[in-house]
Formats: C-alpha cells, structure tokens, sequence
C-alpha cells in the first residue's frame, strides 16, 4: 500500500514508532441508500473508505479525494457524524499510526465505484441490513451516519463536563 510521499519521508525520521495521525472515513451513501466499502489491501478486511490528510488539506477535501482516488466516486460531504480516536493500528509492515478520525456522512454524485488505486482488493456497495463483517469501531461509525440526525458524536474516554 502506498503511503503519501510526506509520511514516507518522516517514517525514515522515527521507523516504525508510533505517530498521531489526522484521518477522514466516508459513509458514502447512493439513491438507494446502499453504503460503499472498501476491502482494505494490507489486511483483507472490509472499511470505509478514507485515508490521512495531506498536510494544510481541509477534510472535507480530503474525504472527497479519498474517495475518488480509492474507488473512482466523486461525493459530496453532508455532515461530520463523528469525531474520534481510532484503536492504535500495528500495519502489516511495523508502523503504528492512532488516528484523530473525522467520520462523514457523504453523497454519492457520480462515477462507478471500482478498485482504483493499490489500497483496495475491492471495492462493493451494500445495502444497510446486508454488510460484510465489519469490526465494531467501523459499524459504529457507519451506524452513526446512518441516523442522519445532523448532529456530530464527539467520544468522551474520561469525564466531560456535563456527562455521567
């Protein structure tokens, strides 16, 4: 899996050390509100579709580019349904990464979802009662863009101001 030419050049910096990473997800939805999927090249699983931001992009950009460089869909982002901290992730290859993870409900606009880069095996819609396996972190945030209440989750691994 390629990973973009600023990361390539700081893992020279700190190996495989873990790093704290901005990362977008999309939960793109088309007319018929089939959720796309991406079954990931490094470890075969499925996931949404997303990836690390480019240094100064604004997410929204970058989930737009995600999605069209992974699987050839043009979207367009209609809510941030979440903001979170992914599980530490140990890569095929010896990198750790945690990510801040911006999750987006999107709009599918136009093109035919395909495998269009070397990240993804495959690239599928499903329909909402018919996923693949999914782990729970990934379910939960698709689960999220789906109620489509308008409103962003923001997780809470202590106690917040106002909450029990």
């Amino acid at each position: 899996m390629a990973i973009p030419a600023f990361l390539a050049e700081l893992r020279t910096l700190v190996g495989h050390r873990p790093l704290w990473l901005p990362g977008v997800a999309a939960v793109v939805l088309d007319e018929s509100g089939r959720v796309l999927l991406g079954r990931r090249a490094d470890d075969g699983r499925w996931a949404l579709v997303g990836g690390i931001l480019d240094p100064g992009e604004q997410p929204a950009d970058g989930v737009v580019r995600e999605c069209l460089e992974e699987t050839g869909v043009l979207v367009e982002p209609e809510s941030l349904t979440m903001v979170s901290v992914s599980p530490v992730i140990d890569y095929p290859n010896g990198d750790r990464c945690q990510y801040l993870d911006l999750t987006f409900r999107c709009r599918y606009v136009s093109g035919d979802a395909r495998v269009n880069d070397d990240e993804s095996l495959a690239v599928a819609w499903y329909a909402q009662d018919a996923l693949p396996e999914l782990d729970d972190y990934t379910r939960r945030r698709i689960g999220l863009a789906l109620e489509g209440k308008g409103e962003t989750v923001f997780d809470f691994a202590g106690h917040a101001p106002g909450r029990s």
